[in-house]
């Protein structure tokens, strides 16, 4: 059998959540077709699917209440603290180091995550309202001392409570700490974005130390590892999608399907001679195949699906 380091990081990130989605619920209907299609779809994937099969096999044969709590507790938080738990006692004394190594890992070891196309909503112990934006993860981790959030993909909104215990969102180039109120923090490619909606914050690249920048409502910010850019006003899409929803002002369309490619599965292309047309409106986001049709409607373009995982928006002959 191959291990999992000769898989590409793409096909064992999806074999990882396609094995998570069947934890949480059986696959049934047009979820089912699209694991099948996934599956029979390239010979790699099918490698990868034994190999992550076989991973939650030997885990369901440790005995004792940690693998009992990991695999049948109802709380998904729970479960994926014993999980992980499990993850470290199934790979031995190099598993701390592999789990931070391997980047397909976050989304099988965190402590809350929402798959790709869903939002979720979850109530910390504090009385802090998280959100998850699709295809995100978190780490949650809370003592007598601090509350700290830890980002690992994709995009949060939290509404912090008051208490003296400082809050702290961490993504890989830095901290944010909001001081009251409700921020949006994004982690992009090789940055972060924060947005505050409402109150204060500060943040604090990982590697400038003694640089605290302080922001306020209506400013977005995005730094890395070393800087922070200029604060500047909050663009329309910033927290739209806390209510299902894709908001466009004269945005180029290859930026736009960008955004929208967030929430399918497959991949979504287009054109470079379409690419910097506009597109302005409000798109609700539990449609994405609705909002592909209406983008003939509004441009001089054409959606050609080759299946309903590999979609091209291309120019209008």
């Amino acid at each position: 059998m191959s291990s999992a380091g000769s898989f590409a990081p793409q096909v064992a990130e999806q074999a990882v959540q396609w094995l998570l989605d069947m934890h949480d619920a059986p696959l049934a209907g047009e979820q089912q077709q699209r694991f099948e299609h996934w599956l029979a779809s390239n010979s790699e994937h099918q490698r990868a699917w034994a190999h992550i099969h076989a991973v939650n096999q030997r885990l369901r044969g440790i005995d004792g209440p940690l693998a009992h709590a990991a695999l049948d507790s109802p709380r998904l938080a729970g479960r994926r603290q014993a999980l992980k738990a499990l993850l470290v006692v199934a790979m031995g004394g190099a598993a701390i180091a592999t789990l931070n190594q391997q980047p397909w890992l976050p989304p099988l070891t965190a402590d809350l995550r929402s798959p790709v196309g869903e939002r979720r909503h979850q109530q910390l112990s504090d009385g802090s309202q998280l959100q998850l934006n699709t295809g995100s993860a978190v780490d949650i981790r809370f003592d007598a001392h601090q509350r700290l959030v830890r980002l690992l993909e994709g995009e949060l909104q939290i509404d912090a409570s008051h208490e003296q215990r400082p809050l702290r969102i961490a993504t890989a180039q830095g901290q944010i700490t909001p001081l009251d109120g409700r921020i949006n923090v994004r982690q992009l490619r090789h940055r972060t974005r924060v947005s505050v909606l409402s109150g204060t914050a500060q943040l604090q690249p990982a590697y400038l130390q003694g640089y605290p920048l302080r922001f306020e409502t209506g400013q977005q910010v995005e730094f890395d590892a070393h800087h922070a850019r200029v604060p500047r006003p909050i663009d329309a899409n910033s927290s739209a999608w806390v209510n299902g929803m894709l908001m466009a002002s004269h945005m180029r369309l290859a930026d736009f399907l960008g955004e929208l490619a967030r929430y399918r599965r497959g991949e979504l292309t287009c054109a470079d001679e379409v690419a910097d047309l506009l597109i302005s409106g409000s798109y609700p986001l539990a449609d994405t195949e609705r909002i592909l049709d209406l983008l003939e409607v509004a441009l001089p373009v054409r959606v050609k699906r080759f299946t309903r995982f590999w979609v091209s928006v291309q120019a209008r002959a």
